[in-house]
Order: structure tokens, then C-alpha cells, then sequence
């Protein structure tokens, strides 16, 4: 049984990470869809929590059971879920089948509209650009703060009398 004796060169070139394949290219990513032919992704905003699966279809968009105009009565909202697909120019091209619960419809379309476009970056890799250059894929972080104790509302005070 010999002991191999190793010199700091060999250590570094351990070390070093491998070269990249092609120089210059972008890695490839790999499409995640299922055995259903469905793309999945998780949309959240605000309190609401958005369930998205996306299949190539005829555009047909259900929401808990009920169709996008049924769920958005507000034509600002349903503007809103549209938006990732017609950023990737793929209107009426999939069908969207989602669930969401919690909080109120703003915060339902913003979760809807994070899951869409998660889910098509996940169908289609190629577009994750696209989104991401739009701000679709980033989730708005922004909440209600708290009430705190001594307080009115979060920050305001009770009214100061002076007697």
C-alpha cells in the first residue's frame, strides 16, 4: 500500500471548476412538465396563494371552478392575469386551470398572474427572458404591516388631548 503524495498544483487543479461547454452559450434549460402535458407553478402575493397549471389548449382560463370573467368582475384584474402571455405572445394558446385562496382579488389576480408566468417559464425555458425582463417572475413582497400594541392602526396614534 503505497501513499500518493499530492503537491499544491494538484490540489488547484481540483479545485478549479470544470470549463463550460460551449463558450459564450447560455445553458439549456429542461422543460418541467408533467405526465399530463401540464406545466405547474406556485404564484403568491400579498396573503393569496395561487395553485397554476398551464396545458396547450384553446385559451380557456378557469378559476376555482369559474371562468376569469366570472372570477374578475374588474376588467383591471383580468388585464392583469392576461399580461404574461401576451408579453410572451402566446394569447389563446394554453389553457389555465388554477386555484387560489386567501386574501382579497387584487392580491388573487397578482398571485395568478406570478403563477402564469412561472408556469410558462417552466413549459417554455426560452421565455424566462422575457418574463424576468418584465418583472413577471419576481415575486411583490410588499404586505400589510401589523398593528402594533399603543397604537391605532399600525403606525397612527390615538388622538393626544391635552385635558
Amino acid at each position: 500500500m503505497a501513499e500518493e503524495t499530492h503537491t499544491l498544483a494538484d490540489l488547484k487543479d481540483a479545485m478549479e471548476p470544470a470549463a463550460p461547454t460551449g463558450e459564450g452559450e447560455p445553458e439549456q434549460r429542461e422543460p418541467q412538465i408533467d405526465s399530463h402535458g401540464r406545466a405547474y407553478a406556485t404564484g403568491r402575493r400579498k396573503r393569496s396563494v395561487a395553485r397554476v397549471w398551464i396545458k396547450p389548449g384553446s385559451g380557456r382560463f378557469s378559476i376555482n371552478g369559474r371562468s376569469a370573467a366570472d372570477y374578475f368582475m374588474r376588467p383591471v384584474l383580468q388585464m392583469m392575469v392576461n399580461q404574461p402571455f401576451e408579453r410572451a405572445n402566446r394569447q389563446g394558446q394554453f389553457d389555465v386551470y388554477c386555484t387560489v385562496t386567501g386574501g382579497g382579488l387584487a392580491g388573487q389576480a397578482g398571485a395568478i398572474r406570478h403563477g402564469v408566468a412561472w408556469a410558462l417559464s417552466h413549459y417554455e425555458p426560452a421565455l424566462r427572458t422575457t418574463l424576468k425582463g418584465e418583472g413577471f417572475l419576481t415575486r411583490d413582497s410588499r404586505k400589510v404591516e401589523r398593528k402594533k400594541y399603543g397604537r391605532r392602526k399600525a403606525r397612527r396614534s390615538f388622538q393626544f388631548s391635552k385635558r
